[in-house]
């Protein structure tokens, strides 16, 4: 498949040198991966990066490294245009259950949210914005418990927009859907990546062929082996080998891609990477 035209500006996230461990075990050794300001021609174009990593490799603490609730044993995580070192609440965390506070509406919701970054009316233009954009105006009055479970999705990745800075984290944001809320939730996160030039989608996710067509760069995160002696060095990292750029291999933003047979053979390859692993 032909790479579609697209530049890089400046970067956007940045794990330098990032370990983490608990007591003597290492659980991420290394990290040292770059989420860059994509461009592309006339069109508003934000980020997708795929994470995968076999359970328990450590995901959930690259999770809370990323979204600033956990601090990193050495190195740092870095955030945003200015590259500030990240703090909760720079990057917003949607987790698979979609928190809201149950006593207030859906509007109440996502208010508090927006005038955690916003003066009163700015906050309430914004909201009334993104209620509109996702579809949700007609349940501004709702309580979470009256939402179904894609409209709960779709208020938790508003209320993280409204009070993050560009960056948002989804964990698992497929798993226990049906193939309509699937694609229902593919296109959410399109339009969130379309609303701004700086918005970038964080997918951690067992869904392969899904995230993978979303993405224009993917993580493995996974153990490495000790070239000389074959052995597994301690904790997982992110290797120079398994950090894809789906852009530059013709894989990003083209519609239906999971049927051009380059997609399948690229998507058959990293399903026998994670199996070697």
């Amino acid at each position: 498949m032909t790479a579609l035209p697209h530049s890089y500006k400046d970067p956007l996230l940045t794990l330098q040198d990032v370990s983490m461990q608990f007591g003597s075990e290492v659980i991420l050794r290394d990290l040292n991966v770059q989420v860059l300001d994509v461009i592309r021609p006339g069109i508003n174009q934000g980020q997708v990066v795929g994470i995968y990593g076999r359970s328990g490799v450590g995901k959930s603490v690259l999770c809370r490294l990323l979204a600033g609730l956990a601090a990193p044993s050495t190195g740092t995580v870095r955030v945003g245009e200015a590259q500030q070192p990240v703090r909760a609440g720079a990057v917003g965390y949607v987790q698979q259950r979609y928190p809201l506070f149950n006593h207030l509406t859906l509007l109440d919701n996502l208010l508090l949210a927006a005038r955690r970054q916003h003066d009163p009316a700015e906050a309430k233009a914004r909201t009334d914005a993104y209620l509109s954009r996702f579809g949700l105006a007609a349940h501004a009055r709702k309580y979470p418990a009256h939402l179904s479970g894609g409209q709960r999705q779709r208020a938790a990745i508003a209320q993280q927009l409204l009070c993050s800075e560009h960056l948002i984290l989804l964990d698992e944001p497929f798993s226990g859907l049906d193939v309509a809320m699937i694609d229902e939730v593919k296109k959410l996160i399109v339009e969130v990546t379309t609303l701004h030039e700086l918005n970038t989608v964080l997918i951690v996710s067992h869904d392969i062929m899904t995230t993978t067509a979303l993405a224009d760069q993917l993580w493995l995160l996974a153990p490495e082996r000790d070239p000389a002696t074959g052995q597994l060095l301690p904790g997982a990292t992110i290797s120079p080998r398994h950090q894809y750029n789906l852009a530059q291999r013709g894989l990003a933003w083209h519609p239906d891609v999971e049927a051009e047979p380059e997609f399948t053979q690229f998507v058959a390859e990293l399903k026998q990477e994670i199996r070697a692993l």
